[in-house]
C-alpha cells in the first residue's frame, strides 16, 4: 500500500522535476514511519488497558470471596 502511494505521488508529480518527485517520496515515508509508530503505540496502549482490566476483575474476585467469607 505504501509503494502504491509513493509510485502514485512520483507519478503525479513526474513533470514537477527530480527534486519535487524525491521531496513527496521522502514525505511519504516519513508519514508511513509515522502511522507504523502510532499503530505501535496503540498497540502498547491497548496491552496497558488489557492489564488494568484484568487487575480489576482480580480485585473484584478478591473481594467478592472475601464478602463470601
Amino acid at each position: 500500500m505504501r509503494l502504491f502511494i509513493v509510485a502514485l505521488a512520483v507519478a503525479a508529480l513526474a513533470g514537477c522535476g527530480l527534486e519535487t518527485a524525491t521531496t513527496a517520496a521522502t514525505g511519504a515515508a516519513i508519514k508511513a514511519k509515522e502511522l507504523e509508530e502510532g499503530k505501535k503505540t496503540q498497540e502498547r496502549m491497548q496491552q496497558k488497558i488489557d492489564q488494568a482490566m484484568d487487575q480489576m476483575q482480580q480485585r473484584a474476585q478478591q473481594a467478592g470471596d472475601a464478602a463470601e467469607r
